[in-house]
């Protein structure tokens, strides 16, 4: 069997390059996509100043969510300072350090900002060769773990005075030469959105850029309320770093405790948070993908098989059995997929290099995380496309394979006369299903109610391909009817062959229609979600103004009383941003929902106009949030309700809902008083949100006050309209990509389609009729191929968009650029023609042949 399907397979080469071509495409889709998960799930960051550590303990900077992949927090919960010395008595451990880390920025007499990390004193130890395992057994009593008797850091030469209180701080050299100051001297520094004069009381090798401060002042200066650090680095003896690991998570088991590798998503945990997002978007990447793999795969067997019609009902009618023929088709399918799907798998890793490239570019990817090269990726691609195509080779012969041989052999000329009447029921019941779907964001005004559009016209798609043998030979039947008697020869057989073909027809057009309604709805629906969020925070946003800091980390705090104290300002509160993590249950499992948060102070109601409806802003004190009217009615919470959140350093949290808002679009589902997220958010106050009365005097005064502080911009406080979040750049992306392969494969299959119709176009021509006759016939059918398909893809656009527009929008069109449409149905027509076209000329260049 295998034999026969090789030599079916290499006289039927040209039927066949749209599959290979198929699945070449498909598999470097899937390696690349798998790559980038692959990545996100095994790679690490490096390791940093941690690089000296053996085992590195830390809080944990992952939520747990069962029987799902866990959630990396965004910011650190830090480790109480007295385990430092409880990890130093562990057996093997030969120095236990503390690190703290706080960003700070120093400000030239010049007015010049040099952003620059913060640590403490004693961290400086992790800079410095490791000691003699016998030097330092430990950490003396009385004396800071990781530090010589009188707080000087294991490692550092004598004669470094050490930072003391909150005015002195230690510079390293190359940050002190810019700085042009030297041990004695006095440089700014703004650190936690404070702003003051430094003595420096020495210049050192860091082995690197940093502040260090005195230990008690670095943490105060991360703005938790409790002594903590933020992790603490373990020095061991030789060989022992795994037994002292070991050791250290017996001692809590509450503890992360990390070695090798792993340490770099401690030492990096922005980077580790971005890490954690990439399987969860190549995940959502890969079913997108699939789809459109198994649509064009699907379609280019289809149309493969079907021009082997006669050779299988040939092979029934001599005893072949339904099982072989299956077998036949299936490994011929099977051959060509092999063959094509193993170079498409080598060219994914060449793809996911620029595709990760793609990502960083969009700031959806961390810079500083390597990509991870392994043959799973490849493999697991080319094992899907196996699959793809041994299940598409079925789903194309079942019906020759299953009927009688006789009938088989009639039918191989033609197809049936009626198309499947349960196919065409379960076609209408698909496309019904798609309508209920579309009804989503009308009831839920939130971006995974607008990612049901999508969805929604996929399915729609599915059904039209579905219901479109008897959708067509019905308006075959219709057109014929109506036909005029003075219609021309080719007219009268290009509707002829629409409605006695409506199975091969109907193939073209509904892979095309797929095309339209993919590239409509999963663009515009983005760039509605987009328009209204815009909408959102214009309406809500009633200041005029807004001071950022980019270069100092956050606003200074005490730019919010000079500002407020401008003549003509009426408002003026801070505004910051975090991650929260909601946690609930759904069928008996719990479901864990990451969320942007807004930071904000009780003054923002002077700023900001959230459409509350019910309590008010000015409440945002204490242990208390607001929360949009969406979020209010799932989790049926209102005002004085209390509801359960985690921050984002894993702090689980229960706070009171302050007031309920409309505008969660463009605000986010859940807002968190300023006093709530202090100590556990990294996000704070990183822009101050000022509204005068007006005048152009108001804003020059705000304009000259902010010009007199370093380091701090004066913007308008409107959204900009124009403004791209890096996830659309990503969608669009990956839209090009998608619709590229999937017109590329429409294209191949039309062109196969054609040429498989070469003793067709013989016998026309051995009736009687001249090419041209011929080639006018094919472009009609071109023509009613594009009308069709531009029409069913646009109809089945239409309900979806125009639900997601009056959702979100309050309008029943979409926002987004007006050419899409017309470019679409353009690429549509042209692709139809030029794939009939070219095909259906080279075949009546051919010499006839007997029939």
């Amino acid at each position: 069997m295998f034999y026969l399907a090789a030599r079916m397979a290499r006289h039927r080469v040209a039927g066949l390059i749209a599959v290979a071509c198929a699945t070449l495409g498909g598999a470097a889709l899937v390696s690349a996509v798998g790559v980038i998960a692959e990545s996100g799930l095994r790679g690490h960051p490096s390791p940093g100043r941690l690089a000296s550590a053996d085992v590195v303990v830390s809080a944990p900077q992952t939520y747990a969510v069962p029987e799902d992949l866990p959630i990396t927090l965004p910011d650190r919960a830090g480790v109480p300072s007295a385990l430092v010395a409880r990890l130093a008595s562990l057996p093997g451990v030969t120095a236990a350090i503390g690190d703290v880390t706080v960003p700070a920025a120093l400000i030239g007499a010049d007015g010049r900002v040099t952003p620059v990390d913060g640590h403490n004193w004693t961290s400086l130890s992790l800079t410095a060769p490791s000691p003699a395992p016998s030097a330092s057994p430990g950490t003396s009593p009385g004396t800071s773990p990781g530090t010589e008797g009188g707080g000087r850091p294991t490692g550092i030469p004598d004669g470094l005075a050490a930072p003391s209180g909150d005015s002195e701080i230690a510079l390293d050299a190359a940050t002190a030469a810019a700085a042009g100051v030297g041990t004695g001297g006095t440089v700014r520094l703004s650190a936690d959105g404070r702003t003051g004069d430094y003595r420096v009381t020495a210049v050192l090798d860091a082995g690197g850029p940093g502040v260090f401060f005195d230990d008690a002042t670095a943490i105060a200066l991360t703005g938790r309320t409790e002594d903590r650090v933020d992790l603490v680095a373990l020095r061991t003896e030789p060989g022992r770093a795994d037994e002292v690991a070991d050791a250290a998570r017996a001692l809590d088991a509450g503890l992360t405790v990390t070695t090798g590798t792993a340490r770099g998503d401690i030492a990096d945990p922005e980077t580790a948070a971005g890490r954690s997002m990439l399987p969860i978007m190549a995940g959502s990447l890969s079913g997108v993908t699939l789809m459109i793999i198994g649509i064009i795969v699907g379609g280019a067997l289809a149309v493969s098989l079907t021009g082997q019609r006669r050779e299988l009902a040939l092979l029934r009618a001599v005893g072949a059995t339904p099982r072989q023929i299956r077998r036949l088709a299936t490994r011929q399918a099977l051959i060509v997929t092999v063959a094509a799907s193993v170079p498409g798998a080598a060219l994914g890793y060449l793809v996911a290099a620029r595709f990760r490239e793609l990502l960083v570019a969009v700031g959806l990817a961390p810079a500083a995380l390597p990509l991870q090269w392994s043959p799973l990726p490849g493999v697991a691609g080319v094992l899907l496309m196996v699959l793809t195509a041994w299940i598409a080779a079925l789903a194309a012969v079942s019906g020759i394979a299953t009927m009688p041989a006789t009938e088989a052999v009639a039918g191989s000329r033609t197809e049936p006369r009626t198309p499947s009447v349960r196919r065409f029921s379960a076609g209408l019941v698909v496309l019904a299903g798609a309508n209920a779907l579309a009804v989503t964001p009308l009831i839920s005004r939130t971006e995974i109610g607008a990612a049901t559009t999508a969805m929604a016209g996929i399915l729609a798609a599915i059904g039209l391909a579905m219901a479109g043998p008897g959708l067509l030979s019905r308006a075959g039947r219709v057109m014929a009817r109506r036909l005029p008697a003075r219609a021309s020869a080719p007219t009268w057989l290009a509707i002829a062959n629409t409605r006695g073909y409506a199975v091969r027809t109907a193939a073209a057009v509904s892979t095309l229609a797929v095309a339209v309604v993919f590239t409509l709805t999963y663009a515009f629906s983005h760039t509605t979600v987009l328009a209204g969020a815009t909408r959102d925070q214009a309406d809500g946003t009633v200041a005029q103004l807004a001071v950022t800091a980019p270069e100092l980390g956050r606003v200074p705090s005490e730019l919010t009383g000079a500002v407020a104290a401008v003549p003509g300002v009426t408002g003026a509160a801070m505004v910051g941003g975090t991650t929260v993590l909601w946690t609930s249950r759904m069928f008996g499992d719990e479901i864990v929902e990451p969320s942007e948060a807004a930071v904000l102070t009780p003054e923002a109601a002077a700023v900001l106009d959230l459409g509350v409806r019910d309590g008010d802003l000015a409440g945002l004190t204490g242990a208390t949030v607001a929360i949009d009217a969406t979020t209010a009615s799932a989790r049926r919470a209102g005002v004085g309700s209390e509801v359960t959140l985690v921050l984002g350093d894993g702090t689980s949290v229960t706070a009171r809902v302050a007031a309920v808002y409309e505008r969660g679009l463009g605000f986010g589902p859940v807002v968190l008083a300023r006093d709530l997220a202090a100590g556990h958010s990294s996000g704070l106050d990183q822009r101050l949100l000022v509204r005068t009365d007006g005048s152009a005097s108001a804003r020059d005064r705000v304009a000259e006050l902010v010009a007199s502080r370093p380091g701090v911009a004066l913007d308008s406080a409107a959204p900009d309209p124009v403004a791209v979040p890096s996830e659309l750049w990503l969608n669009i992306a990956v839209l090009g990509v998608l619709l590229g392969y999937l017109l590329l494969g429409i294209a191949n299959k039309l062109v196969a389609a054609t040429s498989a119709r070469r003793d067709e176009l013989t016998l026309l021509r051995l009736t009687g009729a001249t090419p041209a006759q011929v080639r006018a016939m094919l472009r009609r059918e071109a023509v009613l191929i594009w009308v069709f398909a531009t029409a069913g893809g646009a109809g089945l656009a239409v309900l979806p968009l125009m639900l997601l527009s009056l959702g979100f929008l309050g309008r029943p069109w979409p926002a987004g650029p007006w050419w899409l449409g017309p470019a679409v149905v353009a690429v549509v027509g042209l692709i139809a023609f030029l794939s009939i076209e070219i095909p259906g000329r080279r075949v009546l260049r051919s010499t006839a042949v007997t029939v």
